[in-house]
């Protein structure tokens, strides 16, 4: 029930914006290919966990401190902002830090993740594709 009304939430009014939310929802690699997140709707907002990780990859989130990848929630607290757009929190692993985010649905059906610093001043983003 509750997902059930989180995905309403996120999805917006009317089907295409329930179609483009549902778009989101899945499993994506990362662009190294070294990790796989699937994403999902958290109670009203978006979220996103490891659910596989390379060895290379769990080796390297060790510097951060985290000593189990899979099952860590990178995406965090998503809230829609737009049409095909949300802003919320993404932890990098192998910094051990969370920042402020942001997520794009491409037209390509990739997603492009951003993480900033400073107020958004300094960004960094990332496309990922969807595991088949």
């Amino acid at each position: 029930m509750i997902a059930t009304a989180g995905m309403a939430l996120l999805a917006g009014n009317g089907a295409a914006a329930a179609q483009g939310n549902e778009a989101v929802y899945g499993v994506w690699s990362n662009a190294k290919g070294t990790l796989h997140v699937q994403t999902a709707a958290c109670g009203e907002k978006l979220c996103g966990s490891v659910v596989w990780a390379t060895d290379k990859a769990k080796t390297d989130s060790l510097k951060g401190g985290v000593t189990h990848l899979v099952g860590t929630q990178l995406l965090q607290e998503y809230r829609r902002t737009g049409t095909n757009s949300w802003a919320g929190r993404v932890f990098v692993p192998d910094m051990g830090r969370t920042f402020s985010s942001r997520i794009q649905r491409l037209p390509s059906g990739e997603l492009k993740i951003s993480g900033c610093l400073v107020g958004g001043l300094i960004c960094k983003s990332q496309t990922w594709h969807r595991v088949p």
